[in-house]
């Protein structure tokens, strides 16, 4: 599997820089495109978490920008004109539960006891890069899996999907890309 996107550094529309309409209290919520390719023909959920590690020295600890579980592939676009196999597109955080309410996604880092965020607009989607201090690099992380991960709900937070990885029983496959947010 291989995982890619047509940016190295998150375009504005999606991070610190975006429009107004792209943003609910004042953070980026739209999702960015990208690509999943050379999938397994057995593997059939896709998983992924998008974190910031230089996030560390700031608030000290990695702040989660987006958790997703569960997600069948075969509800994803396939473009066959495209080089790219699947396509997760743009502002698909948004519309992922109406389009594919199988899927769950997570709460990220605004949603944990020192932000306090209680909107699940911001706290159970995607919440977009918006370094305080310099230009961080961002990891997103895609695992796939024959079945779905089990006992995986809406809110649920990274350990718990990191633990459904781990207790996995099948094959699992997993690729990622590091990306960067300006400043």
């Amino acid at each position: 599997m291989r995982i890619s996107a047509d940016f190295t550094a998150i375009p504005d529309d999606f991070s610190k820089a975006a429009p107004e309409h792209n943003k609910v209290g004042g953070r980026p919520v739209v999702s960015f495109p990208f690509y999943v390719d050379a999938l397994a023909p057995d593997m059939h959920f896709l998983h992924w978490e998008l974190v910031d590690p230089d996030s560390i020295p700031v608030c000290g600890f990695e702040w989660i920008h987006w958790t997703v579980a569960n997600m069948p592939v075969d509800a994803l676009m396939f473009d066959f004109n495209d080089a790219h196999a699947l396509q997760i597109p743009p502002d698909f955080s948004r519309t992922l539960p109406a389009m594919v309410p199988e899927a769950v996604q997570g709460r990220n880092s605004t949603a944990g006891r020192f932000v306090g965020s209680t909107d699940p607009a911001v706290t159970m989607r995607y919440i977009g890069p918006t370094p305080p201090d310099r230009n961080h690099d961002y990891y997103l992380h895609v695992w796939a899996t024959e079945n779905p991960l089990p006992e995986l709900s809406q809110g649920f937070w990274l350990n718990e999907l990191l633990h459904g990885v781990r207790d996995y029983g099948g094959t699992i496959d997993q690729a990622g890309i590091f990306l960067t947010g300006r400043a």
